[in-house]
């Protein structure tokens, strides 16, 4: 049976609130009175009613990778926004007022949470009961919606799995639900051989009676979630460097190769559509906000270029990260001052070699710092190896340290990534 009108009406509710505040292209919302955040401890000025928990938590996870000790104020701040089920909210102004599990707690807010807690240490409690929200909170289908009750979508499927493998644990067989293994409940998004040339490989945000639609947000996040990856990834090394292929496709895509048998053809398969469509554009990916501009997108291509590192993919994702490097992207004006755009492009650049502390001559980690209380210890190493006071005290010695993100996601989203926004107007 088709989904009911209503049915359709609130999933694309939900794509299009996803899309909005994973996708960077929206503009940061302020308060009404222009005044700071009110929130101690919290990163950022702008408005936090949607994306205050996914913002800091992004923010730690890129401080983490560069050395950084987050200040305990903010640490304490998004521990605090838990609620007493060990689910998250977007963001909450009053922590000692209930939350409301009905309309107050994300998927994808509460597994960036865990992520962000994760790396900031000390929090193994609020880690292990978000994670226990997730559980309580899976579809039937092994899969998890941007809520509680919502539809199974590819993006809150992928953080979710990310925060199971940031806490260690291995989602396949720690997250089965009735059976029904999640990572594989998420390769039904996929869209396979009787896709269209140019978006077979790419994942979909959601499933209906219409089929499978190529989404740049969802494939990125899913991306990350199909090589068993949150958004910590191992940067590369400089020498490393796995080929990229469009999935292989014969005949009338019919038979064994319709689809990828597995997570790792998965992996392959997306990383191969999200080539094709960076190369298509010269660089960068359009939006994945339905009736957004057709304009440069600079969330979804930091998260096109995770994904892609993550993926061993060194040469494909270095050319998102020029297109993002340079003016014409105009990178500096959208990331300045916000913290979860900041955190993308730390984690972005760490991840594929190079050095988040020299983005086109700006300091982004300095920049992130800047967005909330002063860390309390301040990292020195540079991501792609030492940095340059380093290697005039070390010559011929390498180092290297790395790590990644995601909004998504979300980034989203954030990570664009992952991020579960329910507005137009967002930021990250």
């Amino acid at each position: 049976m088709a989904p009911s009108p209503a049915v359709h009406a609130r999933r694309g509710a939900a794509a299009l609130a996803t899309a909005a505040v994973l996708g960077a292209a929206a503009a940061p919302a302020a308060f009404a009175d222009g005044s700071p955040s009110p929130a101690p401890g919290l990163y950022g000025t702008a408005d936090p009613k949607f994306d205050g928990v996914f913002r800091q938590s992004l923010a730690f996870m890129a401080q983490n990778a560069m050395g950084v000790t987050p200040a305990k104020p903010a640490v304490d701040w998004l521990a605090g926004q838990q609620c007493e089920d060990g689910g998250f909210p977007g963001y909450r102004a009053d922590p000692s007022k209930a939350c409301d599990p009905k309309k107050d707690e994300f998927t994808d807010a509460t597994a960036a949470a865990v992520q962000g807690l994760a790396a900031a240490g000390g929090r193994a409690e609020a880690v292990r009961k978000g994670l226990d929200w997730l559980k309580a909170h899976q579809n039937d289908d092994g899969g998890w919606g941007y809520q509680a009750g919502s539809p199974t979508d590819a993006n809150s499927t992928s953080i979710a799995l990310g925060a199971f493998a940031a806490a260690g644990q291995d989602p396949a067989k720690d997250a089965v639900k009735n059976g029904k293994n999640p990572v594989e409940t998420l390769l039904a998004f996929q869209l396979g051989c009787d896709a269209k040339e140019g978006e077979r490989g790419a994942f979909a945000y959601l499933k209906d009676d219409k089929g499978l639609r190529a989404d740049n947000l969802a494939s990125a996040a899913a991306a990350l979630a199909t090589l068993g990856k949150g958004f910590v990834v191992e940067p590369l090394k400089k020498d490393a460097d796995q080929p990229v292929k469009a999935l292989e496709c014969s005949g009338d895509a019919e038979g064994d190769k319709a689809k990828p048998k597995d997570a790792a053809a998965a992996a392959a398969a997306v990383d191969g559509y999200l080539v094709a469509a960076l190369d298509k554009n010269g660089g960068y990916l359009l939006p994945s906000m339905p009736g957004a501009p057709a304009k440069p997108d600079q969330g979804n291509t930091a998260d096109a270029a995770l994904a892609l590192a993550a993926g061993g993919r060194r040469d494909a994702a270095e050319k998102p990260l020029k297109w993002l490097r340079s003016k014409e992207s105009g990178t500096a004006e959208w990331a300045k001052g916000q913290p979860g755009r900041l955190a993308k492009l730390i984690l972005a650049t760490r991840a594929a070699g190079g050095d988040p502390r020299d983005f086109a001559g700006t300091n982004l980690v300095e920049q992130l710092n800047a967005t909330g209380p002063a860390p309390e210890q301040q990292g020195k190493r540079a991501t792609g190896g030492m940095t340059k006071e380093d290697e005039k005290k070390d010559e011929g010695v390498t180092v290297n340290v790395w790590w990644i993100v995601g909004v998504g996601l979300a980034f989203g989203a954030g990570i664009g990534f992952l991020i579960s926004g329910r507005k137009k107007k967002q930021q990250l």
